[in-house]
């Protein structure tokens, strides 16, 4: 063993026994004699003489890459030597009388490096070079079965390397597999054909492998090769016995159907294809899929019965005339059975073939309306295959009740793979709304008259059909009830299944109930029935917590949705509820664990499910000015008094313990302000304030209470967002009224708050301003200072940092609040109350405020943040600036608009190449600062326009014809015409500087 042979086996070793460093060495030393001029030479002579196979892949792994990358640099003769040298290594030849090593006796990784070799110098040299090479290799076969396998190794290898269309390839690529391909027609494909004929013949009884490799390699080149050397009566007659001959090894016959399947995959035109496709006699192997049990051949059958399937279908679609259509039409006819057969009884990989194949064909019904005997027929035969197939596996149904992790990996399996069989399902529904009205009304009836627990499944699959088919209907056959739904839909809600404990079961049921709501809305008779669906125990009082959670936000949309229908139902709704509301104001801790203990544990569950819900429910019903105020007033008390008692109880002991050790209090009293929170989702702000005050003094008193969670618990920011939460409805529906609560609440939201919180913090006061504008002015007089001292403090004076470790959950934190920051800015611009940062606690942060938005209207990442920034320019200019020689309200402001944001923003930031015009923001943005320009002109005269063109264009070496325009363009009325040619300005200037100027 030389220092080569000892080098590379050091460099594949994977034992960890070898030094980091000697392996860091040997891989090194093989480097280094890879970029030796004779390294081929090197590659052969080793492979002539090393048993090693470390040293063989290496070698024909170093043969393969210096082919590919030094081919068009090599001489005649080393061409010449490595082509010998390889086609005697594929045809089991020594190179020399000193070879003692055969490559072809090592294993099949080493061969198949071997047949990549060939294929390379194939790429390179067929036809023009070496035209004889398939033709050498023919006539060496004789030679026995390892030069055989080694020949289908090379074409096989041809068609993944080359030809093959199922890999990206270059354009130059293409052309050469073109090149290859017509080569072969013309010189040796049928000669290829008659080889493998032979083989077949010869090798059927003794040597199934090989007989394998054969039609593999044969199934790869029948898309492209001459459809009738392999369509004829004694080849598709030997492919057929290797098929159907039940001696066979199942590996071969399912290797034989591939191959039939890809001679009717073959695309040709529609009228010699259905002649193929007449000739392939495909009811020879209908048999198969019930006779035979072993799953490979099963599904190597069932994807021969697709595909051909498919193929027939397209002929359909393709020949126009009406006796074309009857020969598909008959073919079809009779391999149907055959294909549901594999549905509904075989467990294959081919089920989202099949499914393609069948929503294909019930497109083509479509047109065909009515349907023949034979088409409704197939019709109900593609409804049972979707029932069996939407069909859980019972032997999950433990894990799916529970929910484990199996159960839950499952549900997620078994939903993503129903997808395109409810698509299906809607398919038949719309071209035979009838029978499919029918086969799921009998699917229901079936399931309703199970009395047994054995049948969850099938229950869950029928309510699942009816479910889906709910999204095929308009609305007016919803609300109609056509067809059978006046019958399906009592049906389902009179219906209490055995198994109405199981998750499944009851989630889908109460799910389907939702989907066909619009039918309650014109058929209000059926509304009792609905009401007890859900409240009792099929819905929220449902023992399993998830269930009675979903129920409860399916029924506030179903409340939503019929809310004045619901009105005669208040007192019998609430007498339902009456159980889950004195638990939950009662026990805290057992409804916690009914509706949130769940939601608090579980990170998974959607924020639509958090068990807040049935208050957000029977505050539509009860918020209703349908309901008599005595009534109402009764309803709210009931609910609010002893939810705050609880609060106050709470807070009262809070002092005395540490917050820490009674998780459980602080979450319970999350819970009641998230319920209350919901129930006041029901009442509007006229209700309130306007017809009834009443109302809106006992949302005042529970604000009054919650407000003190903020000073007993200054610092729990989980605490603090549900009272900044509640203070948001309170403003939503209390108005202007809410405002003597407010300085208290913002100051003790801003006291403590983290960049989070301080960013919530901002938007309820966006939310204020939006509310009541100007209304709001001395109240944001009083916090601004604050809020603008702690915004400075808290955020980075320089950028945010870049690159790795800069994205933290701190970084986007604060990143967060800037962008807030920003909009409450724009915000107080916008509504009439920029005196705000004039104000005399203010002005002291009025510097930084203007060096934040300059600095962000030019240089943000964001656009719509340096829109934004620029937007607060214009509304200041027109708010402190009166007229050209007016006096200043704001001392400096003017020329620092002038000098440093019209020279900067306006003109700099849009010459960086960073500004793409092509972007439709970024588009939006130069339109706002086009107009700045068009307001600064207006508001201070010569003396923008003076400063404007003798330095900043000057700076930009602007010439003077295009500033003589500008100045024309921007006295003008035309703020479009400015615009466009402002831009083509900047354009002009950026290919005269390159873009070189940019706003530091």
């Amino acid at each position: 063993m030389d220092d080569l042979e000892k080098a590379i086996l050091i460099s594949f070793d994977e034992s960890g026994a070898v030094d980091s460093a000697l392996k860091a060495q040997a891989v090194g030393y093989c480097r280094q004699i890879k970029e030796t001029p004779s390294i081929c030479s090197i590659c052969i002579e080793r492979l002539c003489f090393s048993k090693l196979v470390q040293v063989q892949f290496w070698c024909l792994q170093c043969l393969h890459e210096v082919l590919r990358v030094r081919y068009s640099s090599m001489g005649v003769e080393e061409k010449s030597f490595i082509r010998k040298s390889v086609f005697s290594l594929a045809c089991y030849e020594s190179i020399d009388d000193k070879n003692l090593v055969r490559v072809l006796d090592g294993p099949a990784f080493i061969k198949n490096k071997l047949a990549q070799v060939m294929v390379t110098l194939i790429y390179f040299e067929y036809p023009m070079i070496w035209p004889s090479v398939f033709v050498d290799f023919l006539s060496n076969l004789s030679k026995g079965v390892i030069v055989i396998d080694m020949f289908c190794r090379v074409l096989n290898a041809l068609d993944e390397e080359v030809i093959s269309l199922d890999y990206p390839r270059s354009q130059e690529e293409v052309a050469i597999a073109g090149q290859i391909k017509d080569a072969m027609r013309q010189q040796c494909i049928s000669q290829v054909v008659r080889a493998w004929y032979d083989i077949l013949l010869m090798y059927r009884n003794s040597d199934p492998d090989l007989c394998c490799s054969v039609l593999d390699s044969m199934r790869r080149y029948v898309s492209w090769i001459d459809i009738g050397l392999i369509a004829n009566d004694a080849f598709v007659g030997l492919l057929f016995e290797l098929m159907l001959v039940s001696g066979f090894p199942c590996q071969l016959r399912g290797a034989a159907a591939g191959s039939i399947h890809a001679v009717a995959a073959k695309r040709m035109d529609p009228k010699a294809k259905l002649t193929l496709l007449q000739s392939l006699q495909i009811r020879k192997v209908f048999g198969l899929v019930a006779e035979d049990n072993d799953i490979e051949l099963v599904s190597s059958v069932a994807s021969l019965l697709t595909g051909y399937s498919t193929e027939v279908l397209e002929c359909l679609k393709r020949l126009n005339s009406e006796d074309g259509k009857a020969v598909p039409t008959e073919l079809l006819n009779e391999v149907l059975p055959s294909v549901f057969y594999v549905m509904q009884n075989c467990e294959i990989d081919e089920t989202f073939s099949i499914v393609q194949f069948l929503s294909g064909y019930v497109g083509t019904l479509k047109s065909l309306v009515p349907l023949t005997e034979t088409q409704s027929l197939h019709v109900g035969q593609i409804l049972e295959v979707i029932r069996s197939q939407i069909r859980f596996d019972p032997a999950y149904r433990n894990n799916l009740d529970v929910l484990d992790k199996l159960g839950k990996e499952e549900e997620d399996r078994m939903t993503e793979f129903r997808k395109d069989l409810f698509v299906l399902l809607r398919s038949v529904g719309r071209v035979a709304p009838d029978a499919t009205q029918i086969f799921i009304r009998n699917s229901l009836a079936s399931a309703v008259a199970s009395n047994v627990d054995v049948d969850v499944e099938e229950i869950e699959a029928a309510l699942s059909l009816l479910y889906a088919f709910g999204e095929s209907l308009n609305d007016e056959t919803m609300k109609t009830g056509n067809g059978l739904l006046g019958e399906l839909i009592p049906m389902l809600l009179s219906t209490k299944f055995p198994c109405h404990n199981n998750r499944l079961v009851a989630l889908i049921y109460l799910e389907t109930v939702t989907r066909y709501m619009k039918f309650f809305q014109e058929n209000t008779q059926y509304i009792p029935l609905v009401l007890s669906a859900f409240l009792d125990e099929r819905g929220i009082h449902h023992p399993n917590s998830n269930v009675s959670r979903r129920a409860s936000y399916l029924f506030m949309r179903i409340v939503k949705l019929l809310k004045a229908k619901l009105v005669p139902y208040i007192e019998t709704i609430l007498q339902f509820l009456n159980s889950s509301l004195d638990m939950f104001i009662q026990s805290l801790q057992d409804t916690v664990a009914q509706f949130t203990t769940i939601y608090a544990a579980s990170k998974e569950l959607s924020g639509c499910e958090d068990g807040s819900h049935i208050f957000e429910a029977i505050g539509l019903l009860i918020g209703m000015e349908d309901v008599p105020l005595e009534k109402q007033s009764e309803y709210l008390t009931a609910l609010l008094t002893p939810l705050c008692q609880q609060v106050e109880a709470m807070l009262l002991n809070a002092k005395a313990q540490n917050p820490e050790e009674s998780p459980e209090k602080i979450r319970n009293i999350q819970q009641i302000i998230m319920a209350i929170n919901a129930l006041s989702k029901g009442f509007s702000e006229r209700l309130v304030t306007a017809s009834r005050p009443a109302i809106g003094l006992m949302f005042k008193q529970t604000l009054d209470v919650l407000l003190r969670i903020l000073i007993i618990y200054p610092k729990l920011e989980p605490l603090r967002c549900k009272v900044t939460s509640f203070i948001h409805r309170m403003v939503d529906i209390l108005g202007s009224s809410v405002f003597p609560y407010l300085p208290k609440a913002l100051e003790q939201l801003l006291a403590e708050s983290e960049p989070k919180e301080l960013a919530g913090f901002l938007l309820l006061l966006n939310q204020l301003i939006c509310k009541f504008n100007t209304g709001v002015g001395d109240i944001l007089e009083e916090v601004y200072p604050a809020i603008a001292s702690r915004v400075f403090n808290i955020l980075p004076r320089d950028a945010f940092p870049t690159g790795p470790g800069s994205n933290t959950e701190e970084i986007r934190e604060l990143q967060e609040l800037q962008r807030t920051f920003y909009t409450f800015l724009h915000v107080i611009a916008t509504h009439d109350l920029s005196s705000v940062f004039l104000a005399s606690k203010s002005r002291a942060y009025l510097d930084q405020m203007m060096q934040l938005i300059l600095h962000a209207s030019c240089n943000h990442k964001d656009i719509l943040v340096r829109k934004a920034c620029v937007q607060i320019f214009i509304r200041l200019i027109k708010d402190w600036c009166a007229s050209p020689y007016g006096e200043e309200k704001v001392p400096g402001f003017r020329s620092f608009v002038v000098e440093a944001f019209a020279t900067n923003c306006c003109l700099y930031s849009v010459l960086d190449k960073s500004f793409e015009f092509r972007d439709a923001n970024t588009l939006v943005l130069f339109g706002e600062i086009v107009l700045a320009q068009k307001v600064m002109f207006e508001k201070f005269g010569n003396d923008f326009l003076v400063h404007f063109l003798s330095k900043s264009f000057q700076s930009a070496h602007c010439p003077r014809d295009l500033a003589e325009q500008y100045c024309q363009k921007l006295q003008g009325n035309d703020i479009k015409a400015l615009k466009s040619f402002y831009q083509s300005l900047i354009e002009n200037l950026r290919r005269q500087q390159n873009g070189s100027l940019v706003f530091r």
